[in-house]
């Protein structure tokens, strides 16, 4: 197992990953205290405060509505951080249950989930979750499921690999001999051993969803108003953007730090599993 004391003290020990750390957990903070945080519920409506720019009374100002903007970037980080982590949680769900089957049978069984990857690689992932949305249409739900199934190829191949080099190994060849049944194997033996791919994979997966996301709302296919989202409040940026800047750089910069924050979070959780840094 990786999550051992060791690991945490390689953590501690990488800056990145600790500042990645710190932006992720006050992204949650923010998500959870939402109602407490903002101050004005998201949906306020003030006529009198249209495209307001920033001022005490609207820290970062007021949309086509007159709704604080502060207050739906707030509730919006509820929205983007769990698209990410139930995409997340469904791509990596399949993706280690197809790579474990993969790596560990091989023969017929490997040949046909590689092939199944490199097909679903063939489609570009982003215009074929558009394809699916717009089939199925848009809301919080479709989309979180859309990404999660067409998101897991890297993790069954991540998965696949590991399992390829943990099966020949003296403890998994030990409890064949003694009998164990292979879903023990896989799930006890080889499977706990196998994880430290797939948490850099699933922090940056999380990044990479919340992007996917607010894509999609931009587009005006993800997240529908009213319901507050980054990427449709930069929607009503864009149509407003000589006018009011607030409304598009506010969202953007609330998407770049959770996308940094991740990335920091997952690049410095692979230094510290690399062996080749360990001192």
């Amino acid at each position: 197992m990786f999550l051992n004391e060791d690991f945490v003290k390689r953590i501690r020990r990488n800056r990145m990953a600790m500042a990645g750390l710190g932006i992720v957990a006050i992204l949650f903070c923010v998500a959870i205290l939402a109602n407490e945080l903002a101050p004005y519920p998201p949906g306020r409506i003030d006529t009198s405060n249209i495209l307001a720019p920033p001022t005490w009374k609207h820290l970062l100002g007021t949309d086509v509505l007159g709704r604080d903007v502060l207050s739906r970037i707030i509730h919006g980080a509820g929205v983007s951080l769990s698209v990410g982590f139930v995409a997340v949680g469904i791509s990596t769900f399949i993706g280690m249950i197809l790579g474990a089957l993969s790596g560990y049978y091989s023969g017929l069984i490997d040949r046909i989930v590689m092939r199944f990857v490199d097909v679903m690689l063939c489609f570009p992932s982003f215009f074929l979750i558009l394809a699916v949305i717009a089939f199925i249409g848009p809301s919080i739900w479709n989309i979180m499921i859309v990404i999660g199934v067409t998101s897991w190829m890297g993790v069954a191949r991540l998965v696949r690999a590991e399992f390829l080099s943990i099966r020949e190994r003296d403890f998994v060849q030990a409890a064949i001999s003694q009998g164990a049944s292979d879903a023990r194997i896989i799930f006890l033996h080889i499977l706990p051993n196998a994880m430290a791919p797939v948490l850099v994979a699933a922090t940056l997966g999380i990044a990479s969803a919340v992007l996917i996301e607010s894509g999609l709302s931009f587009l005006g296919i993800g997240v529908q108003p009213p319901d507050p989202s980054w990427g449709n409040m930069l929607t009503e940026g864009k149509d407003n953007i000589e006018i009011a800047w607030w409304l598009s750089l506010f969202p953007g910069m609330a998407i770049l730090i959770t996308v940094m924050g991740y990335n920091m979070l997952g690049e410095g959780i692979r230094d510290s599993l690399d062996p080749r840094l360990r001192r």
